[in-house]
């Protein structure tokens, strides 16, 4: 008798151990124009405990992606990235497996975070990689603790480093080719690398937005995430098809902060609207391959809809400014970027930032620093789109026409994401 109960047991272990779930995805393109690299994200909530995951359509392996958004060791998302033509619709098949570890495919996304290392003479040439840094709000100068001043991720068309201290700001990488070059030159491109036809820094920033930092708003001008308790950057996905960054700022104390309503705004007008609170905000930076433009999501810890906020882009010098006056902005102009670069020469670049309409306050008229929106949180989340193009890129875009033409294509797919079932 204990040897069929082991018998049975040893049974029972082994076809749990080979356990699957298939799933039948259809996956449809609303638009008349073909799309290339679409993401599909799939929930694996009530799936159980997924290890690694098979993608096919019609019999052909696509590349797939599992990722542990909340760091607990278990699989949240399964991503991956669909071509489709005009108003086709596809069948994908999806296979979940409990055993065995993520399927490895070529890498079109990247990201690092580097410790500073001061001896090191080429400062190209860091490798003290980490995956998560946390400064006190006390902390002298995070900014510098990192190489290339904070985390950096790319795809094959674009390249963001986002600053570690209170202004958080997207600074630019242009490229001239379709690749991943960020683990190569780190940032900072040497003149080897330049000659190789690497790219480079592409924008000062100084304390504008550069592309899309999320600010506070104190009822006339954007406030920096500062004072807080801690500021932290992490790596939560590498790729191979996204890559996920996040930004925690624990403990912020918002400014006297108008509110988005009329009783809020007479408050805030008021001597007694001084009191500051404290707020744990995390902001996340989704990459998708193929794609120039970033996914920017803010998650907050308690419903913020009757507070008021601010991002938008930097005013380049001399800048085209584009609005539709629906949530897409953006510019085409020439300035100087910082001096970390190769012989330090002029760079055009063309930026755009597009906010659903339901977070838009308003939208502010230019100044000599930023075009900005005023933003409303919808609950305890906001989301939004930056996206940018360097002259120097052989694959882009070389005017402000052909820039601002190429965005009302890109809202179009913004506001037409591919529909999935």
């Amino acid at each position: 008798m204990k040897r069929l109960f082991s018998i049975i047991a040893a049974t029972i272990v082994a076809l749990t151990a080979t356990a699957q779930t298939t799933i039948s995805v259809e996956v449809s393109n609303p638009l008349k124009t073909d799309r290339t690299d679409q993401p599909v994200v799939i929930s694996l909530a009530g799936y159980g405990d997924v290890r690694s995951a098979l993608v096919t359509c019609n019999g052909e392996e696509l590349a797939c992606q599992l990722d542990d958004l909340d760091q607990d060791d278990t699989y949240d998302e399964l991503c991956f990235l669909v071509d489709l033509k005009s108003h086709e619709k596809r069948r994908y098949v999806v296979t979940l497996y409990d055993e065995g570890e993520p399927r490895q495919y070529k890498a079109r996304v990247y990201a690092e975070m580097l410790m500073r290392n001061d001896k090191v003479k080429e400062k190209n040439r860091h490798d003290n990689y980490i995956e998560s840094i946390t400064a006190r709000g006390d902390c002298a100068n995070s900014y510098n603790l990192q190489h290339h001043h904070g985390v950096d991720f790319e795809s094959e068309l674009n390249g963001i480093r986002i600053y570690f201290d209170k202004r958080q700001t997207l600074d630019l990488y242009g490229k001239f080719q379709k690749r991943l070059e960020l683990k190569e030159t780190q940032f900072y491109t040497s003149a080897e690398q330049k000659e190789q036809g690497y790219g480079d820094d592409v924008l000062w920033v100084g304390n504008t937005f550069g592309l899309g930092a999320f600010r506070g708003w104190d009822g006339k001008e954007p406030t920096m995430i500062d004072p807080v308790r801690s500021r932290t950057q992490r790596i939560v996905s590498y790729g191979p098809l996204r890559t996920i960054v996040e930004i925690v700022d624990r403990g912020w104390q918002l400014p006297a902060t108008a509110h988005s309503s009329a009783e809020g705004t007479a408050a805030a007008n008021s001597s007694l609207f001084t009191l500051h609170s404290s707020l744990n905000m995390t902001i996340r930076y989704t990459q998708y391959a193929g794609h120039r433009d970033t996914d920017v999501d803010v998650y907050f810890n308690r419903d913020m809809s009757d507070h008021l906020f601010s991002t938008g882009i930097i005013n380049v010098k001399g800048s085209q400014e584009f609005s539709d006056h629906k949530g897409l902005r953006a510019c085409w102009g020439t300035d100087y970027p910082s001096t970390d670069t190769v012989k330090w020469s002029r760079e055009t670049v063309g930026l755009a930032i597009c906010i659903p309409q339901k977070h838009i306050a308003s939208e502010e008229p230019a100044n000599k620093d930023n075009y900005t929106y005023v933003v409303k949180p919808d609950g305890a989340h906001l989301s939004y789109k930056v996206c940018y193009t360097s002259a120097n890129e052989q694959f882009g875009y070389h005017s402000a026409q052909e820039w601002f033409d190429y965005l009302k294509a890109w809202r179009k797919e913004v506001d037409a994401p591919v529909v999935v079932k």
